[in-house]
Order: structure tokens, then sequence, then C-alpha cells
């Protein structure tokens, strides 16, 4: 499993993380290393990332205004595009509140789910969609979290 600070290492992506503050359970520092490595290998035409940590009525509310969807979610993403500072890769909302309804039910550590969440809005920047292929998202990711996460 990989994500642990190495001082280092350095990342060309430029991550935004916001949000962290408000929830004791997100670890920004380890978050924003493994997320480096992870999109130093998965896009590394990006440029720049941004993660925005929310609660449940935040999520619900952007979940009804982009999908159309009257309830909370775990994580939304919203692929990026070529911007002047260069290759934004794209942005992705994690109901934090919600991560840890899910991290609890499969008995694992917040930092996991989260790691999972992560992992999931990346692809979907990516150009990956599980709701429209034949299930070569899933199959991908499966293999991701194996080799970034510990699980499969």
């Amino acid at each position: 499993m990989r994500g642990e600070p190495t001082p280092a290492r350095r990342s060309k992506t430029e991550l935004l993380l916001s949000g962290s503050s408000r929830f004791p359970a997100v670890r920004p520092r380890v978050l924003r290393w493994w997320l480096a490595e992870l999109l130093d290998e998965l896009a590394p035409s990006a440029d720049s990332f941004a993660v925005r940590f929310v609660g449940d009525r935040t999520m619900r509310t952007l979940n009804r205004d982009f999908r159309g969807q009257e309830k909370t979610t775990d994580v939304l993403s919203f692929p990026g595009g070529m911007l002047p500072e260069g290759h934004h890769l794209g942005d992705v909302v994690i109901s934090v509140p919600q991560a840890k309804r899910q991290a609890e039910a499969k008995g694992h550590p917040v930092d996991q789910e989260l790691r999972i969440l992560l992992l999931h809005g990346v692809l979907h920047c990516l150009g990956h969609d599980h709701e429209r292929d034949r299930g070569e998202m899933d199959r991908l990711e499966s293999r991701l979290q194996g080799r970034w996460i510990g699980t499969a």
C-alpha cells in the first residue's frame, strides 16, 4: 500500500484540498502525499487537481443540482480541461459523513474509504464511466485499489 509521506517526493501536480479542517477524520497531509503519487502515475499530464470535503447537506445540494438526485452521495466528480495555467484534471467532492458511514459498514478505517473515493473520483475525471461502460471501470478500479489501497 502506498501513501506514507516521503520527504524527497514532490509531485508536479498542484493539489488543492479544501474543507478538511471541518472533519477530524480527514488527514490532509497523508492524503495529499498519496494523491500526488496516484496522479503522477495515472494522470502525468495534469497540472492541477482539487478535492473538497463537505457535509451531507452540501453534497445533497450538489447531487440535486448536477445529477438531479435528491439525496446525498459519497463522491461527485467534475472533469476539468485545459486552462491558461495548464491541464486541470478536475474537481472531486467527497461527503465525509457518508464516507464515515460507509467505512463503518465495511469495517475499515475512514482514511481507507477516503482513498477509495478519491481513486473513484480521479478515474471519473480521467473519463471513465461505470454507468455507461461494460464493467471496464469497475475492473480497472479493483486492480488499482489492490495496488494503491491494499484492497480488491
